[in-house]
């Protein structure tokens, strides 16, 4: 059995738990998020500006990191579905 199935069947057994990851997965992903946009913003003018010259100062490493942030966002999104779904067909079974 893959290691996902025997994590959402877990998940499945275990209700108060999924409700637990859900809770974490909904704060991870606000707090991530939180100014992403405006920072992102940020950057791409730095970039757009500067050139090459912003792209030595950091921009380029900044613009990663903003990537990075972004994927963990998505990954405790993805958590956040992933109980939200779990659980909504535990409840109305």
């Amino acid at each position: 059995m893959p290691a996902i199935s025997r994590f959402t069947g877990w998940l499945r057994r275990q209700p108060l738990a999924c409700f637990g990851l859900m809770v974490l997965g909904f704060i991870a992903f606000g707090l991530l998020t939180l100014d992403l946009l405006r920072v992102v913003g940020a950057n791409a003018g730095l970039l757009w500006n500067n050139g090459w010259q912003g792209l030595e100062d950091g921009g380029l490493r900044q613009l990663l990191e903003l990537l990075a942030t972004t994927a963990a966002a998505m990954a405790a999104w993805l958590l956040f579905k992933v109980c939200e779904t779990l659980l909504v067909q535990t409840f109305t079974r």
